[in-house]
């Protein structure tokens, strides 16, 4: 996995150095900094910065790029004995499911479950995690009702976020609870939102239609904490 710019890479290299195969320089760095990087374990290579451009597709990598491990998802039913899951249901935009992984890792969730993508790319989502991605346990599910099925047979209370829904300022939140945050554009399905046991939202000052997935969970998963 290629990943580049300054925060994640450095999030990285701080806290799982053991995953970096091949860090690459685009640019000159302080000769401090480069003494420290030369006694890690993975190799570094310099290049040009129009070959870093090529790597990253023209992406702004801030002359600084990595080649670290592939992340490998785990297996949904492993989080069954935890106590706060959240469920991405249909969410593909990357950029909101990253935000939403360094959230939920900031917030105490203790494992996220992505449902209905059939091919999730992961590397973008571990740059726009900044490397959280790695700190959080993340399996990829197709079907969001078998999901959903397994955490309520699992003693989970499962909540929903909808427009529609009761204030989470006033619901009294379950220690074992799974949080389910619906697609960007159309949010939760009809049959989805049968399936949970409750239904929440975000009340607002002002009228809004609604917030960005990713700033809404971050509020839900705030208030959920326990």
């Amino acid at each position: 996995m290629l990943i580049y710019a300054k925060q994640p890479i450095n999030y990285i290299i701080k806290n799982y150095p053991n995953k970096v195969k091949t860090l690459y320089l685009a640019k000159e760095i302080e000769k401090k900094e480069y003494s420290k990087l030369m006694k890690m374990d993975f190799e570094i290579k310099r290049i040009p910065s129009d070959a870093a451009g090529k790597m990253c597709k023209n992406a702004s990598h801030q002359g600084i790029l990595a080649e670290v491990d592939d992340y490998v998802p785990y297996q949904f039913k492993s989080f069954l004995d935890k106590n706060f899951v959240l469920v991405l249901s249909g969410l593909s935009d990357v950029g909101n499911i990253g935000a939403i992984v360094r959230t939920a890792y900031a917030m105490g969730v203790d494992a996220i479950v992505v449902s209905g993508i059939r091919n999730l790319k992961l590397e973008p989502i571990l740059r726009t995690s900044t490397g959280a991605l790695f700190d959080m346990p993340l399996a990829i599910e197709h079907n969001i009702y078998d999901v959903i099925n397994d955490l309520k047979t699992s003693g989970f209370c499962v909540y929903g976020a909808d427009m529609k829904g009761t204030d989470i300022r006033d619901v009294t939140v379950k220690k074992k609870r799974a949080l389910v945050l619906g697609s960007e554009g159309d949010g939760l399905s009809s049959r989805v939102i049968s399936k949970l046991d409750e239904v929440i939202s975000i009340k607002m000052s002002h009228e809004l239609d609604s917030l960005n997935v990713s700033v809404a969970g971050a509020i839900l998963m705030d208030r959920m904490r326990i």
